[in-house]
């Protein structure tokens, strides 16, 4: 975000705000230098008992920041708050993500691996994640809506991490108004796209909402996908390339 982070190197005591972010430290080997995060950093499975949980990403704990003594603090501008921040900033280092292309994301994990002494595991994560993407378009020019939210509709558009991944899979995003537009019902059913991704995260579509929607879209193909899989720009982007072929495959 372009502000200068002075810090000890290697830091030894880690704080992540960001669940997928937390995942990267993990694969890259900071099991012990992680010290707190947030209670949904629910990857990797045992971190949410054996690490001190520092309130969510969007509400800090700061008497528990304090009591870990932090050096490093690891953040995203948009999963966490500016106000938080910004109070974290006055007595800790604090790195911070802003991700929305592919490339952002490729950059992000090389960046955490120097900063955190563990460069070669970065670049092989990258590569690898390089190397699950290529050529990877199950979809061939169809479109879709991608719902993050119910009452109100809310869906993803240009300027998202998870439109990036839509194009990347070789979908048409129908959402033209950037970032998280909220859609009124005679809108959602006036796109009459080729597939309505729901998500399980932030809002936890389930087949209920499979049903209520293909009611008012009956010409779209429904189907409940892992938000992980779209919107988690860590090390997660590995599993996720097969993922996508199976749900490629699938439509």
């Amino acid at each position: 975000m372009g502000l200068p982070v002075a810090l000890p190197f290697p830091p030894s005591r880690i704080i992540s705000l960001v669940p997928s972010q937390t995942e990267l430290l993990a694969d890259l080997g900071l099991t012990t230098e992680v010290v707190g995060i947030t209670r949904f950093c629910v990857h990797p499975e045992g971190w949410l008992k054996s690490k001190k949980i520092i309130g969510g990403t969007k509400q800090f704990d700061f008497a528990s920041i304090e009591a870990l003594k932090p050096d490093l603090i690891v953040g995203n501008k948009e999963e966490n708050y500016r106000e938080g921040i910004e109070k974290l900033r006055t007595k800790y280092p604090v790195w911070m993500s802003d991700i929305v292309s592919f490339d952002d994301a490729l950059s992000m994990i090389e960046s955490l691996g120097e900063i955190t002494s563990r460069l070669q595991e970065a670049q092989k994560i990258k590569h690898s994640i390089g190397e699950a993407f290529k050529s990877l378009t199950p979809f061939s020019g169809q479109s879709v809506l991608y719902l993050i939210w119910r009452k109100p509709w809310m869906a993803a558009g240009p300027g998202t991490f998870i439109d990036e991944v839509l194009t990347k899979l070789g979908l048409i995003n129908v959402i033209t108004e950037p970032r998280y537009p909220e859609l009124a019902t005679a809108t959602l059913m006036d796109l009459n796209p080729d597939y309505i991704f729901l998500s399980s995260e932030p809002f936890p579509f389930q087949g209920k909402h499979e049903e209520e929607i293909l009611k008012m879209c009956p010409s779209s193909k429904i189907i409940l996908v892992d938000g992980e899989m779209f919107s988690w720009y860590g090390s997660r982007l590995i599993s996720a390339a097969p993922y996508f072929k199976n749900l490629g495959a699938q439509c």
